[in-house]
């Protein structure tokens, strides 16, 4: 589950396993697959065909099938407060085909139950500047507030602006086969 902004950042909430905070660190990494696309367009996103998938999100599904070939599909779900998209659920499934229709109905219902719960930990952001505990918490802080202050370094460093520092610290990542959250823990130890 992330949050997302106006800007390239996402911030990853939780996830229920490994293979899911594998799945959220590959797209936040490369800034592209279903949870993304479903948080742009508003719609859910269903990845079922991972040839297709890998048409449209050639660096995600390459770096997402490499450590989970078992997966065999990926849905994607904004996380909708009235006409405002807060961010984005992803379902991932090792069931060949996906999440069959009675389940895809019940995953909308919980998305939007899930968004109905996200607005006070919103505001507990606004008012108090606390991080409410989401997990697993070494992650989402590499992806909440870490990666910020990483990029804010690399891009005084480089002396670039924030949006060509994050995108240069994707490209590293990408090019490593590492996470932005590693690549993130070297830049803030220098």
């Amino acid at each position: 589950m992330s949050l997302l902004t106006d800007t390239p950042s996402r911030q990853m909430l939780c996830t229920s396993n490994q293979m899911a905070t594998d799945l959220e660190e590959a797209q936040f990494t490369m800034q592209e697959g279903p949870c993304i696309t479903a948080a742009e367009i508003g719609e859910e996103v269903h990845l079922t065909d991972w040839d297709t998938g890998a048409r449209r999100w050639p660096l995600f599904t390459a770096a997402f099938r490499e450590r989970h070939p078992d997966v065999q599909a990926v849905h994607g779900f904004p996380l909708w407060f009235g006409d405002y998209i807060l961010g984005a659920v992803d379902v991932a499934t090792r069931t060949p085909g996906g999440l069959s229709g009675d389940v895809i109905e019940q995953a909308v219902d919980a998305v939007e139950a899930v968004a109905d719960t996200l607005l006070p930990a919103q505001q507990l952001l606004l008012e108090q500047d606390e991080y409410p505990p989401w997990e697993p918490a070494d992650v989402v802080r590499a992806h909440w507030s870490d990666t910020h202050r990483a990029i804010g370094v690399v891009a005084v460093k480089e002396e670039m602006n924030t949006d060509d520092a994050l995108a240069l610290r994707r490209a590293q990542a990408f090019a490593t086969g590492r996470t932005l959250a590693e690549i993130t823990a070297d830049v803030l130890r220098t």
